[in-house]
């Protein structure tokens, strides 16, 4: 809950401060993805989780049942097949969700380089939102700081030039294969 800092004012001499309460036991995660398509807008497609047991022993990130509703609701949101590129976060590599992937005629997988976070467009949504949306804020309570995360990616998801600059910064394109005929 301890947000990023940006410039404020003040009088000259008089420092701002920010009483912040000490960490909270709370957690929350949130899994998204980029879905570009040529010839359509971009979009972005994002889950929040709260974990409320994870100093007891719970799960403390999403689990491979949650990415595999999360690509289920993605499939069906964008009408489309998916071709995924993951990044090699633990849970991505699991043999249950790569076996759940393998299974589907919808969907292709393909793992990104072990650590090329330049090259996940994830990665600028999430340096967005932490600039645009959390900057200078004194979070009072978990809600506020989730009902913020969720306003400021909303924001994001309504912007596709946004998130089509965010493919842009990785230096990939969308390309086709156009099968010959023959």
């Amino acid at each position: 809950m301890t947000p990023p800092t940006s410039r404020t004012w003040a009088r000259r001499g008089h420092t701002p401060l920010i009483r912040v309460r000490g960490r909270s036991r709370r957690r929350f995660s949130i899994a998204a993805l980029t879905c570009y398509k040529s010839g359509e807008r971009s979009r972005l497609i994002f889950r929040p989780k709260r974990h409320v047991d994870h100093k007891r022993g719970g799960r403390r990130s999403f689990t491979w049942t949650d990415y595999r509703d999360l690509l289920i609701a993605a499939h069906r949101q964008l009408d489309a097949p998916l071709v995924l590129i993951w990044d090699n976060l633990n849970v991505h590599l699991n043999a249950r969700l790569r076996a759940f992937i393998a299974c589907q005629d919808w969907m292709v997988s393909f793992q990104l380089p072990p650590y090329a976070p330049d090259l996940n467009p994830v990665e600028d949504i999430w340096s967005l939102a932490r600039r645009a949306g959390q900057n200078n804020i004194a979070f009072t309570d978990p809600d506020h700081l989730m009902r913020v995360l969720r306003r400021t990616l909303r924001e994001i998801q309504y912007r596709s030039d946004v998130i089509d600059g965010c493919l842009a910064a990785t230096g990939l394109t969308l390309t086709t294969l156009n099968p010959k005929a023959q």
